[in-house]
């Protein structure tokens, strides 16, 4: 075999249809765009249009609003950190905070904080440091022996 001789398959590729190239071609005259109106025509975009008739999106009320300030926290339930425990992923003698829980691989990252919630089981005694923690969870860690300090109630208590 020579780099010269390679090609494909036979029937791997089909060729590509000359549309308008005379009745014989069977994709002539109209060129597969079927008889007049305004989708025969070039250069027509009607998403949305609806025969000047008020469009949908027009009729509805505008609802809603989109906070740009607001916090987004990632979260991350007790027993996905007793699951990582477990696995020896994270170790339960240092504190754990969103820079162990990445290491550790429960997180992908950190966004604006890690908030603990309060899902699953919680056997090992831990100390947490995150941004946010329901007050469920809080109960789980202190009942296991643990600690957990809330980053954001700090800062909100400086101001």
């Amino acid at each position: 075999m020579k780099l010269n001789e390679i090609k494909d398959n036979e029937g791997a590729s089909k060729d590509r249809i000359r549309v308008g190239r005379g009745i014989g071609s069977g994709k002539g005259k109209t060129g597969g765009r079927g008889v007049k109106g305004q989708k025969a025509r070039s250069g027509v975009a009607i998403n949305g249009f609806e025969g000047g008739q008020m469009p949908i999106y027009r009729r509805l009320p505008k609802r809603g609003f989109n906070n740009i300030f607001a916090s987004e926290y990632v979260t991350v339930s007790l027993g996905r950190i007793q699951t990582a425990i477990d696995a020896g992923k994270l170790d339960v003698t240092k504190t754990i905070d969103a820079v162990a829980l990445k290491a550790a691989g429960v997180i992908r990252r950190p966004k604006d904080g890690v908030r603990i919630l309060s899902g699953g089981e919680l056997k090992a005694k831990i100390s947490v440091e995150v941004a946010g923690a329901s007050k469920a969870a809080v109960e789980k860690i202190e009942k296991a022996g643990g600690s957990a300090k809330l980053l954001e109630a700090a800062a909100e208590a400086s101001e």
